[in-house]
């Protein structure tokens, strides 16, 4: 019979009290058991219309300040947060039966931390910040083949190629997040912590 915490959960949801160390400790486990991508994440955003769009995306850091990513300012996501302000982060560790719900307001990274994690891409990774516009129309392949040879040289390999004003991070500053384990029959196991002032409440769900 598996332990369990306090609060009658599978022992995996311990008896934290901040949920980033809680999900600290399901983020080692996804990166042992993953095969591919365990910091890949659906990020849901919503337009003027209040229509919804989800994407996968990687995550890139996360500690007491929030989640980070990476994307062009132009993109659709990004015009969608300057909407609300707000988005919502889903981790699935299909390994592990784990998924964690994360609902936060956005914020745009420091500029020194966007070109620190920018300088650590690799070369190919740098040319397509500059030579791919996402999320607009695109008339053919064959235009974005050029638009990367055009960058590989202007910016050969032997030099430091520049961020683009385009592309930098951005960070969700979590005010809530849930960490759901998958259970028999679909009685699933559901912990869920939001942020009261200065302080985390913890509240069991139902499956």
């Amino acid at each position: 019979m598996n332990q369990k915490n306090s609060l009658g959960l599978d022992n995996c949801f311990n008896d934290l009290e901040n949920p980033i160390e809680l999900f600290n400790e399901w983020f080692n486990e996804a990166k042992k058991s993953e095969i591919n991508d365990p910091n890949a994440f659906a990020l849901a955003t919503a337009n003027k219309s209040g229509i919804p769009s989800v994407r996968m995306l990687l995550l890139k850091d996360f500690n007491e300040e929030g989640f980070v990513f990476y994307t062009n300012i132009y993109s659709n996501k990004i015009k969608e947060i300057h909407n609300t302000g707000r988005a919502s982060m889903c981790f699935h560790w299909k390994s592990l039966q784990r998924q964690v719900r994360i609902i936060g307001n956005v914020f745009a990274v420091s500029n020194t931390e966007a070109d620190n994690y920018f300088n650590s891409r690799p070369y190919v990774s740098k040319i397509g910040a500059w030579a791919s516009m996402q999320s607009s129309p695109l008339i053919s392949r064959e235009e974005l083949n050029k638009s990367i040879e055009e960058y590989k040289k202007k910016y050969p390999e032997n030099v430091s190629v520049p961020r683009p004003k385009h592309w930098t991070g951005f960070r969700l500053k979590h005010i809530a997040i849930e960490f759901w384990l998958n259970g028999e029959n679909r009685i699933h196991e559901r912990l869920f912590y939001e942020r009261k002032i200065s302080k985390w409440q913890k509240v069991l769900l139902s499956p």
